[in-house]
């Protein structure tokens, strides 16, 4: 199979993975009893055996991140509850955080998947230039997935400029005093078919926006049927588990872009943050919010989540909800269409679906658009990110797979007004991989989050076996003009 006669333009930027970015997490292996035994050994340290482990570790690690001193602050606070109280000198909780912390090399395997979006400053942009971000999943060790991001420019020649990247990464823990609505909150459960009348005692308790604090309380007093104290406990997990899935995050302002990581923190995506597809999407009222829809994954199922953020320095994590928020790879339209919000899915895992609601959090209301119906598509096929509005219609990337799990990209037009109409598709792919890209992680796949249409040509990065992430580039009149 080859392409099509098109004028692709791969960039010869390339963003490889790098080891050497690595955050401190903290490190419990084991339970209250080891914790306690390893308490015990580092207490008992003379001061000057203190004072002497704890400056190793410094020279160590302090040029391996922003401030060492910080994480072991944080990760002592771990382990403080285990001290009964005890009094600790600056040097021994310095020590103590040092025990409780360890490395995690978050592009150790891959970084690819990627999503482009215009960047929320275009200050000082030269005339035909655009300031870009770029959002990235890194794959570390055990197949953790993690989103990083990138910024850059793309000139008015076409050619591509990363920014700088620092060698430091910094995540961040939830905000704590996150308000949740107990409407949704009680929808979430139900659709998970896991509520009952068990539930009452603490859905009833709740003001119409409760905190963590009083979902945890409400829970504690609840007054239950003992016989049903099992499934009672179940249930409360479960809610629990809804709850630490709706979060909110801040970075502070003076932290690079490059070094704002989202980290997994609950456990719904304990084994990773998949293919994040960002949109600047403007609502009627002419504000802009960027939305990022991608996968939970805890090892055994996914769960759809959305991104929401202003700034990227500030973000809202919510789960996504109704029937239709089945599978992966769903992607927001950059606009309302006659007052609704639309969705591009691939609901069934093998088809490309279009969703409509009217609040971007609720999906109940589908509609089948594409089935795979070229050689190269034939397994199945999905989106690659948001479709992106030109005056013939919106365009749509998207990804076939076809014999020998060969990931292709391909394209389609969707009527502008009646999204669920194609008025035309390419009938060969755009890009497959040159014989330089087949080899990685996961070889033969080419694979994008999302492109940009700038200066009339459709600009997409693109992941490289699974492994690396590179850029490509298209006139779009004549990619519309090769449509059948």
């Amino acid at each position: 199979m080859t392409t099509m006669t098109l004028d692709i333009q791969r960039s010869p930027v390339r963003i490889l993975p790098d080891p050497k970015r690595v955050i401190a997490r903290p490190f419990f292996p084991g339970g209250d009893e080891r914790t306690d035994a390893v308490l015990k050994r580092v207490l008992a340290l003379s001061d000057a055996e203190a004072e002497r482990v704890l400056s190793e570790v410094r020279r160590d690690f302090s040029d391996r991140h922003r401030d060492i001193e910080v994480v072991f602050a944080q990760n002592f606070e771990h382990a403080r509850r285990r001290l009964n109280g005890q009094v600790l000198s600056g040097t021994r909780k310095q020590l103590v955080g040092a025990y409780f912390s360890s490395e995690y090399s978050l592009e150790s395997i891959a970084l690819f998947n990627p999503s482009l979006v215009a960047h929320p400053d275009q200050t000082g942009m030269n005339d035909g230039a655009l300031r870009f971000l770029l959002s990235l999943r890194a794959c570390g060790e055990g197949h953790v997935s993690s989103v990083e991001f990138r910024s850059g420019i793309l000139a008015a020649d076409g050619s591509i400029h990363l920014d700088v990247v620092t060698p430091f990464a910094t995540t961040e823990r939830p905000v704590d005093d996150k308000l949740y609505d107990k409407k949704r909150f009680h929808r979430k459960l139900v659709e998970m078919g896991v509520y009952s009348p068990l539930g009452d005692v603490v859905v009833n308790r709740l003001r119409d926006q409760f905190t963590m604090n009083e979902l945890v309380e409400a829970i504690e007093v609840a007054d239950h049927d003992p016989q049903y104290h099992e499934v009672f406990q179940e249930l409360t997990q479960k809610m629990m588990w809804v709850a630490h899935s709706n979060y909110n995050l801040s970075f502070h302002a003076d932290l690079p872009l490059c070094e704002r990581v989202i980290f997994p923190v609950t456990e719904n995506e304990s084994r990773g943050i998949e293919d994040a597809r960002f949109v600047r999407f403007t609502d009627d009222d002419g504000s802009v919010t960027y939305f990022g829809v991608y996968t939970a994954y805890n090892g055994f199922h996914t769960l759809p989540q959305i991104i929401e953020t202003a700034d990227f320095l500030h973000f809202r994590i919510n789960t996504l909800i109704g029937r239709c928020v089945q599978n992966k790879g769903m992607a927001l339209f950059p606009r309302k269409i006659d007052g609704d919000y639309w969705m591009v899915s691939r609901l069934d895992g093998e088809n490309i679906y279009l969703l409509r609601s009217d609040h971007h959090h609720f999906w109940n209301e589908s509609v089948l658009l594409r089935r795979p119906d070229q050689p190269w598509e034939f397994m199945q096929i999905g989106n690659c990110g948001s479709p992106l509005e030109t005056e013939a219609g919106w365009l749509l990337l998207t990804h076939g797979v076809g014999p020998m799990r060969q990931y292709w990209l391909g394209a389609c037009l969707l009527d502008l007004e009646d999204p669920t109409r194609v008025i035309h598709q390419l009938a060969e792919p755009i890009l497959i991989p040159e014989e330089s890209e087949r080899d990685g992680y996961v070889p033969n796949v080419v694979y994008s989050c999302g492109g940009i249409i700038h200066n009339n040509r459709l600009v997409f990065p693109y992941a490289v076996a699974d492994s690396s992430s590179a850029f490509a580039s298209v006139s779009v009149d004549d990619l519309l003009s090769r449509m059948q």
